[in-house]
């Protein structure tokens, strides 16, 4: 059948053989976000499945890399998984990483043996939403996950030769709690230690929660120097060993990158060059989702 639309990926799986084994997300009621507002949760038909890992393969054997969708693909037992995970290793010999979204849940739902059994497989890549390293802020925008749970879901996955990569939506805390969000946020990613790390700003989308909380005033959005000076204290407080920073989302004002601890410096003398109007910003106009 291939990919039933809308989708999402990750900037860097553009190049991704992009295999749908779900259909939105287990969860879906995150306050903030409207990705799969329009599709009701499903594990597709193993069948279906791999009749796209077949017609891709006879098109394109040389794939390389595979991003599994939607927005939960591990929610899947290792039982359903790993079949999926070995047709993709015989479709494509020169196969190098499978990737895929995850949470924090159903990381810490699998034990480590199944984490090693995923890596064995080449699922050594995940990406996970912290969204913010503050509690109460990820209790107000319902997101089942929790902070601990995150950090221990990336440090087991770590253990078990999975990578993570972690992104952070500057702005989630609102003008009022953004420094509870910056705090918790430097916390929580010095404990991670993750090897990739994002930065996404907040764009509210119509007809979320938060949108209603925006419109009864309940809820402020940073504008554009507030959002820079979140990141900026976030990065000034990062103590992070080997990990590779991007911040170049269609969201973002100002596009970043570099790799902790080696470039920190020079990530903050950006950030306050943007601050004090010496660098030119990404017009509102060009950004997006």
């Amino acid at each position: 059948m291939g990919i039933i639309e809308p989708v999402i990926r990750p900037p860097s799986e553009a190049g991704s053989f992009l295999l749908q084994l779900t259909l939105g997300c287990s969860e879906n009621h995150c306050s903030f976000c409207g990705a799969y507002k329009t599709k009701s949760f499903r594990i597709k038909d193993r069948d279906e499945v791999f009749g796209d890992i077949e017609r891709f393969s006879s098109q394109y054997p040389e794939t390389r890399r595979v991003f599994l969708m939607d927005g939960d693909a591990l929610v899947l037992s290792n039982s359903k998984l790993v079949p999926v995970l070995r047709k993709l290793n015989e479709c494509f010999p020169k196969l190098s990483r499978i990737s895929s979204y995850a949470n924090g849940t159903n990381i810490m739902r699998k034990s480590d043996a199944e984490l090693a059994e995923l890596s064995s497989h080449k699922l050594t890549l995940i990406y996970m939403g912290l969204e913010s390293g503050s509690q109460s802020i990820l209790d107000r925008c319902t997101k089942s996950s929790g902070v601990r749970q995150m950090i221990e879901a990336v440090r087991r996955a770590e253990k078990a030769r999975i990578r993570s990569s972690v992104i952070v939506l500057l702005g989630l805390g609102g003008k009022k709690h953004s420094g509870e969000h910056v705090r918790g946020t430097i916390e929580a990613l010095n404990l991670m230690q993750p090897r990739y790390l994002s930065f996404l700003s907040l764009m509210v989308i119509p007809g979320t929660p938060l949108s209603s909380e925006v419109r009864r005033g309940d809820f402020r959005e940073l504008n554009a120097e507030e959002l820079l000076r979140e990141a900026c204290e976030i990065v000034r407080g990062l103590e992070l060993k080997r990990t590779v920073f991007r911040s170049d989302h269609a969201s973002n004002y100002l596009a970043l990158e570099g790799i902790f601890p080696r470039d920190k410096s020079a990530l903050l003398a950006r950030l306050e060059a943007a601050l004090g109007g010496n660098v030119r910003l990404r017009p509102e106009y060009s950004r997006g989702l």
